[in-house]
């Protein structure tokens, strides 16, 4: 088992994280908490919504901190 599958295995639902994984053509990134876990994989609940991702297509994944709070608004002088 690769470091990120223990890492995904390990981690409690609802943690904030960051998967790479594979697709077709390439790899891409998955931003958000985890939501799931079963056998074959996990999801990912990220801004645009939910994102099943099988544990075979796994590269990389790892605990990323909060997102920072909004930023004031700068007032016209």
């Amino acid at each position: 088992m690769n470091t990120a599958l223990t890492r995904l295995a390990q981690l409690p639902l609802g943690t904030r994280m960051v998967v790479r994984y594979r697709i077709d053509g390439g790899l891409t990134d998955a931003l958000g908490d985890l939501t799931a876990r079963d056998s074959l994989g996990c999801t990912i609940t990220t801004r645009a919504g939910a994102v099943s991702i099988k544990y075979d297509d796994v590269q990389l994944a790892k605990a990323v901190p909060p997102p920072p709070a909004p930023r004031a608004r700068r007032m016209p002088l």
